[in-house]
């Protein structure tokens, strides 16, 4: 069977993950979940304070390509290594995450949809449409309660890099979606048409070409 690849795009905070969870819910085993962000590019040639300073919003900041050639590789009927990226110490770790071929691959990140080559991979593609003020307090309590910043440097970095790379990259990527879902994950009638369509691939086995 050939997967079905869907990307969930949007920006910070928006509800992609909340999707990404109710799907691997419903479905279990049958989803692989494929993170941009594991494909931060690596700099442990840089101090923390270095690395404190780079712009993680820009497309430049990620590996991409060697998610597409895992991405290729997974289409193809292959295990890969997914890199692991610890966002307390801002760098990639030495670990990788074992990630074999399923019948539904979730690629999920803020600007998967800005590269071509990605975009071009997937069956689907759903960006996660909310609105900045919801997306800001939902960033600030992630990144203060589970990532250990601070207030004033989740502050910073949004107005410096998160916010305007939002409305340079992020933002013009969603005309690529073939669906704009409001609120993510608490959308139910949207998720409810994903699970449906999920649901007859893995019945049916066969992808119609979405592009």
């Amino acid at each position: 069977m050939r997967p079905l690849i869907i990307g969930i795009a949007g920006g910070t905070g928006s509800g992609k993950t909340t999707l990404v969870e109710n799907l691997k819910e419903q479905f279990g085993a049958d989803i692989s979940v494929l993170p941009h962000d594991n494909y931060y590019a690596a700099h442990h040639d840089m101090s923390l304070e270095e690395r404190q300073t780079l712009n993680y919003d820009h497309p430049a900041a990620f590996d991409t390509d060697r998610m597409i050639q895992d991405l290729e590789d997974l289409k193809a009927g292959k295990t890969v290594q997914c890199p692991v990226y610890d966002y307390a110490i801002h760098d990639r770790t030495e670990e990788t995450l074992t990630l074999a071929p399923n019948k539904v691959i979730l690629v999920e990140g803020i600007l998967i949809f800005e590269n071509k080559a990605l975009r071009d991979l997937m069956d689907i593609k759903i960006f996660v449409d909310t609105d900045a003020d919801v997306r800001i307090l939902r960033r600030i309590l992630r990144d203060v309660k589970e990532r250990g910043r601070t207030l004033e440097s989740v502050m910073e970095q949004y107005l410096t890099t998160v916010k305007p790379m939002h409305e340079q990259f992020v933002e013009p990527s969603k005309r690529y979606a073939d669906v704009i879902v409001p609120e993510g994950g608490k959308n139910l009638v949207a998720l409810m048409m994903i699970v449906q369509r999920i649901a007859y691939h893995i019945e049916h086995g066969d992808v119609v070409d979405e592009q």
